[in-house]
């Protein structure tokens, strides 16, 4: 039997061969393989990820548990938007007149800063190029930014001279995003010299404070972070597992449902 002539569930099952040796399949190459259409290589895609054996991402799927690789901030910002806008609003309310904040890189941080211009005589550190354009010219916040090299897919200040800078300032509250959160892998990132800048990040502040949606939790990515411990507060949607949820609990992080 030639892999053309298999039926739709022996060409599921070599789909997640592959998928095992490869780490990701793109639905061109499983097109190719088996030399059917991009329809029937889709729904078989769809059929693998509802029976929770791979996790669908654009263009073809990875390994159930493992990040998608991410994508520039720019193109991020049409991902989760209903879920990143609660979550952004929920931890702006964390915020109290009169603190120094620390607001880390990515699309849920950059939320939390369109949410900042009721707040009064804030002052908000930050490697974000994205939140300096956003809190610019706003009266009642001082901004303070961090330089270094510039990443340009996240646009956020990462490095040795960020690094540096950290050194130098102290914070009520840290928000940082992450790439992956679990409960055996703790926090994760994809970027390995952005995960030493935020391991930085995360010694200046009183209190730590994880933003993700639901599409994060029990995910892992490529760069260990912080174990679960490092974060005070967990702020994420309602879509977010609840075994998960209840598991931080059980280690006193308090979670914020948006």
């Amino acid at each position: 039997m030639t892999l053309e002539t298999l039926s739709s569930i022996e060409r599921q099952q070599q789909i997640l061969r592959f998928l095992g040796r490869q780490q990701r399949l793109s639905v061109y190459e499983i097109c190719e393989q088996f030399s059917i259409s991009e329809a029937t290589a889709r729904r078989d895609l769809e059929t693998l990820a509802e029976q929770g054996k791979l996790q669908r991402v654009h263009g073809g799927a990875i390994p159930v548990g493992q990040a998608p690789p991410e994508l520039p901030i720019l193109e991020r910002e049409t991902e989760q938007t209903d879920e990143k806008t609660r979550i952004g609003l929920a931890a702006a309310n964390l915020i109290a007149n009169n603190e120094t904040i620390f607001l880390g890189s990515g699309t849920t941080i950059l939320e939390i800063a369109r949410n900042l211009r009721n707040h009064r005589n804030l002052t908000v550190i930050t490697n974000s190029l994205p939140v300096l354009n956003t809190l610019a010219g706003l009266d009642q916040i001082t901004v303070i930014s961090l330089g270094g090299m510039l990443r340009e897919s996240e646009l956020s200040f990462i490095g040795h001279i960020t690094e540096q800078a950290l050194t130098e300032v102290r914070a009520d509250k840290v928000f940082m995003g992450t790439r992956g959160v679990s409960l055996e892998h703790g926090l994760t990132n994809e970027y390995l010299q952005e995960t030493l800048t935020d391991r930085a990040i995360l010694k200046i502040g009183r209190e730590v404070i994880i933003v993700a949606d639901y599409s994060k939790v029990n995910r892992v990515s490529t760069a260990f972070l912080a174990p679960l411990k490092s974060m005070n507060t967990f702020v994420t949607d309602s879509k977010a597992d609840k075994k998960f949820i209840q598991a931080l609990k059980k280690q006193d992080i308090k979670v914020v449902i948006a």
